[in-house]
């Protein structure tokens, strides 16, 4: 327990230091305004002038202002604190209907995200499995699945709910195209190396045994690709997640995607940052979540997980 834990600690601690010594220089500037105005001396002149100052200098000849940046209401980049101090009232100070809650938009995330996360999932065991058994799929299909992963989801998505909203679908469909855009291709590549896992010696025994090509993908192909279709679906429902939340950008209406916009559009760096923790603590449940499922199945096929 003792190695697997201290090691997290330690990067975790790693990160969290930076993180402190980085918002000193990327807050200085707005520190040393403020304290101006309250009366304070500073080193840098006025404020124009400190634009072409080095934000460590600024730091390091105002010491008793530089600290100040851990504390401002907008900081470029909030401290680490201000971080889980939002996150806390979001979540915990605020009702789970409300839509200041980050519980009410990370609901609505993660509903977009199971219907993606099952679409994406569902189309490519099925993509895999026509291109395991079909020579003109195998050369047409997968090289276009692959092409398709070269079009910058931040440029697709908007197209994406421009079209459905002009034919009148609305609200968790489009954003769960979007997120199964990005969640299916892990899938077809995963199933493919596991549905072609059974070596020739292994095809030949069914063979012997006079078995379909539908038998011979329930009982040897399918159980055999198991390993990989748990290790891609769990990429895919982190993929699934990062879909949703680009979906919600463009739509802004509910959503940790919205979240992060409605902070950008007013300053609220902690708000953003709030956001993007819950989404890191959402991706991190997800992806448990199919470790656990792929346990407890491995388990019950008789395989040592």
């Amino acid at each position: 327990m003792r190695r697997s834990v201290l090691p997290v600690l330690t990067v975790v601690l790693a990160i969290l230091v930076v993180w402190y010594v980085a918002a000193i220089p990327m807050n200085i500037r707005e520190s040393l305004t403020a304290a101006e105005r309250a009366g304070a001396e500073v080193w840098g002149g006025t404020p124009a002038e400190r634009e072409g100052r080095s934000a460590w200098a600024l730091a390091l000849r105002n010491p008793s202002v530089a600290l100040d940046g851990w504390t401002q209401d907008r900081p470029r980049l909030p401290a680490p604190h201000q971080v889980v101090q939002e996150f806390s009232k979001a979540t915990f100070g605020e009702s789970v209907t409300s839509k200041k809650s980050l519980l009410y938009h990370a609901g609505i995330t993660l509903g977009a995200t199971m219907v993606g996360f099952a679409l994406g999932s569902l189309a490519g065991v099925l993509l895999a499995v026509g291109i395991v058994h079909n020579r003109a799929m195998d050369m047409s299909v997968m090289p276009w699945a692959i092409i398709s992963q070269t079009i910058p989801i931040v440029a697709l998505a908007p197209m994406i709910i421009v079209v459905m909203n002009s034919v009148g679908v609305q609200g968790l469909l489009p954003k769960a195209v979007i997120s199964a855009y990005l969640s299916f291709f892990p899938v077809v590549v995963g199933m493919v190396k596991g549905l072609r896992t059974p070596d020739q010696m292994q095809l030949d025994q069914m063979h012997t045994w006079s078995a379909t090509r539908s038998e011979t993908l329930w009982k040897l192909r399918l159980p055999a690709s198991v390993p990989y279709l748990f290790a891609s679906l769990k990429i895919a429902i982190a993929a699934s997640l990062v879909g949703t939340i680009v979906g919600e950008l463009p739509v802004q209406r509910g959503g940790l995607g919205a979240r992060m916009l409605a902070g950008s559009y007013y300053g609220q760096t902690s708000q953003i940052w709030a956001a993007l923790l819950m989404a890191a603590i959402l991706a991190s449940f997800l992806v448990w979540l199919m470790g656990f499922l792929e346990r407890r199945t491995l388990r019950a096929m008789g395989v040592p997980a």
